[in-house]
């Protein structure tokens, strides 16, 4: 199989190249579509000499020229890229709009016409909106509260729509909060553990009760590469870590690994249409593909944690982000 794989060069697309390369079962060829805007590293992944099997392409998916050229010569297509970071959608939507929807529905329109065979459409639970009590299933009607969040739910529905009208083999994932090593630092596990580790202080929303689940990038992917390997054309998996925490119990545990105190902490004015809680019901996949988390959290955040600390040139960024 040869795959193309949109936004290759973030955070958890990387991640699910290296995982790709490191296969020998795993497809053939991989090509890593990136626009390397500010999220996207290069450096995230392998050189040619160090994965033969690796092209890399710059360019952005709403190049519909350049997009078809990829398509026609790739048998399936893992989506990952987007405008993902709700902070600056509130600021600004209209980049978020153009890629997520429209860069979307570029992909789509090739995918059909070069005859694509799996087309992945990596999603996010922001989509469902706040859930109080209870955890979504994957019939849960969209509700998204921000600008970020509503355009990936458009993406979702556009994606739905060419497999109903093309019969194109859709498949979407809906995640839930993703950390692991080569976070971009505007998220707030590396954020907070950078700013913790240069002596800063961090700054926690409103009262800190807003609650999410937890996800290992790798369990993610390990995820994907089962929907895209067994998943069923038309069908909406939810990917869940089991890890629970209100952003204030999160801010407590990598305060510890830091070795911090909350004098370091700082509460701010709480972000508009801050959703309370999410939570997704993963038994489907579970029940389908047999999916599970590997990664507990205690485990995931040390090593995160000790990856950033080890790693300090990589996010020399993260002083500044806030």
């Amino acid at each position: 199989m040869r795959l193309l794989v949109t936004g290759g060069a973030g955070f958890i697309g990387s991640h699910f190249v290296h995982g790709l390369l490191a296969d020998p079962a795993g497809p053939t060829a991989v090509t890593v579509l990136d626009a390397l805007t500010y999220a996207g590293n290069r450096a995230n992944l392998p050189t040619a000499r160090q994965a033969p099997r690796l092209e890399f392409v710059h360019g952005d998916i709403r190049d519909a020229a350049l997009v078809g050229e990829l398509t026609a010569r790739h048998d399936a297509v893992v989506h990952f890229a987007a405008e993902s970071h709700v902070d600056r959608s509130i600021a600004d939507g209209t980049e978020f709009t153009s890629t997520n929807v429209l860069g979307t529905q570029t992909l789509l329109e090739a995918a059909v016409r070069a005859g694509i065979g799996t087309f992945v459409q990596v999603s996010t639970d922001e989509v469902y909106g706040s859930i109080a009590t209870g955890s979504w299933t994957e019939e849960q009607p969209l509700a998204p509260n921000s600008p970020y969040a509503a355009s990936k739910a458009a993406a979702d529905l556009m994606a739905l729509a060419y497999h109903r009208t093309h019969g194109l083999d859709v498949r979407i994932t809906r995640c839930s909060n993703n950390y692991g090593p080569r976070q971009f630092p505007e998220k707030l596990i590396p954020l907070f553990t950078g700013r913790l580790l240069d002596g800063r202080t961090v700054p926690l929303y409103g009262d800190g009760g807003n609650v999410r689940d937890w996800l290992h990038v790798e369990d993610h992917c390990r995820a994907i590469r089962l929907v895209l390997d067994g998943g069923r054309p038309g069908e909406v998996y939810n990917i869940g870590g089991g890890t629970e925490l209100t952003n204030k119990e999160l801010t407590g545990r990598l305060l510890a690994a830091c070795g911090a105190g909350w004098d370091r902490v700082e509460h701010v004015e709480d972000r508009k249409g801050h959703d309370a809680r999410y939570s997704v019901d993963w038994s489907k996949i579970h029940r389908e593909l047999g999916y599970a988390p590997v990664h507990s959290f205690d485990e995931g955040l040390a090593t995160t944690v000790a990856w950033y600390r080890d790693h300090r040139s990589w996010w020399p960024t993260a002083a500044a982000a806030a």
